[in-house]
């Protein structure tokens, strides 16, 4: 029987985040766990299911490989990175999830993965259609090198929780009940840093920024995100570092506006070159090109480059260019302009309905609204 799309399994899309991975398996893991269903073997073989999905999609690398080439490209037998024959036991695999909410109260279990980062980044529309490489510098929260993460000062080790003797947990009596919760102490450790490293203050980890290089690829638009693995926040208690985020931002641009893979830009024209015709010279990303005007052109004419707009990260082809024209209303008039204008008017009056169709239709649509 053909195997269910790992996404669909766990019930979220295939741009979801680590996050939200995580949550879908903690929940469907929750109801499906053997320890909840005793006996039931359609639940145990969905909780096999769902974490065969969460092991392949919680991977970077496994799950880039199984997007590209779906099962096959994560089937040991096919050549693939990961298959459901190294599935774990089910203790140890909800242990990595849930810690302590069965019980299992190993240091292990206190292990944590480092916070992912997002780090807003600004480039230009040129940058954005024909791709950089820029360097950035981000505050994160790196491993002490003074004592390696422990936390301990160097030549010294963390100690035995003396509250919970190690177990990281301790047990309450309330009347009859019996509570089991995290030490406080510890915070579930299950050790003590008795004499801290005085470089981190015990933490294991320090506030660094630290300069990384980040390749930004061609067609990249506002909101699109870039993943540096592993360039996060660094794991708790040796726990694998986050990831970074770098997300898009456009600056504005003097002459064009984007949208998806078309750009727009405005293009002013002269009273005498909309009613004439003529040639007009616009920019493009790549240069210039040159528009030809017909005669009596009116104001919200678009003019269309086909290939001249930007080529997105997942398209085929370049959008298009779309030049908005606008007649511009001559200004800073000298007399004799002024005259030359009255006598064009002049010359036009009675004849309002050839030379003016629009303002000649809107005043007849006018005097028919007041009965005139």
């Amino acid at each position: 029987m053909s195997k269910r799309d790992y996404y669909e399994v766990l019930g979220v899309s295939k741009g979801a985040s680590d996050d939200e991975i995580k949550k879908a398996f903690k929940k469907l893991a929750m109801k499906h766990h053997p320890d909840r269903n005793q006996g039931d073997k359609g639940a145990e073989e969905k909780f096999k299911e769902a974490k065969e999905a969460y092991d392949i999609l919680s991977d970077g690398n496994k799950r880039a490989a199984y997007d590209q080439y779906g099962h096959a490209g994560v089937d040991p037998s096919m050549g693939g990175a990961a298959g459901s024959g190294n599935f774990r036991d089910f203790a140890d695999a909800f242990s990595d999830i849930f810690g302590d909410v069965f019980g299992g109260g190993g240091r292990r279990s206190h292990v944590y993965r480092g916070a992912d980062l997002r780090y807003n980044l600004e480039v230009s529309l040129e940058e954005a259609a024909r791709g950089t490489e820029t360097k950035i510098r981000v505050p994160v929260l790196t491993e002490c090198e003074h004592c390696h993460g422990s936390g301990a000062k160097p030549g010294t080790e963390p100690v035995t929780c003396p509250t919970c003797g190690g177990h990281g947990q301790v047990r309450m009596q309330q009347g009859f009940f019996s509570i089991q919760q995290t030490c406080p102490r510890c915070h579930g450790s299950g050790r003590v840093v008795a004499d801290p490293c005085t470089h981190c203050h015990g933490e294991g980890r320090i506030k660094k920024h630290k300069t990384l290089s980040v390749r930004i690829p061609a067609g990249v638009d506002e909101g699109d995100r870039i993943r540096l693995s592993g360039e996060g926040e660094a794991g708790i208690n040796g726990g694998p570092p986050g990831d970074l985020y770098v997300q898009i931002h456009l600056k504005a641009h003097p002459v064009f506006q984007r949208d998806h893979d078309d750009l727009h830009c405005e293009l002013p024209i002269s009273f005498a070159t909309a009613a004439l015709g003529g040639e007009i010279n616009i920019p493009t990303l790549d240069g210039h090109a040159t528009i030809k005007i017909p005669p009596e052109t009116q104001t919200h004419k678009v003019f269309r480059l086909r290939g001249k707009g930007i080529k997105g990260v997942r398209s085929h082809h370049p959008g298009d260019l779309h030049a908005h024209v606008v007649v511009e209303t001559p200004v800073n008039l000298t007399e004799r302009q002024k005259e030359l204008l009255r006598e064009f008017e002049s010359c036009c009056a009675g004849h309002e309905g050839k030379h003016n169709p629009r303002a000649k239709g809107f005043m007849d649509k006018v005097k028919e609204f007041f009965g005139q």
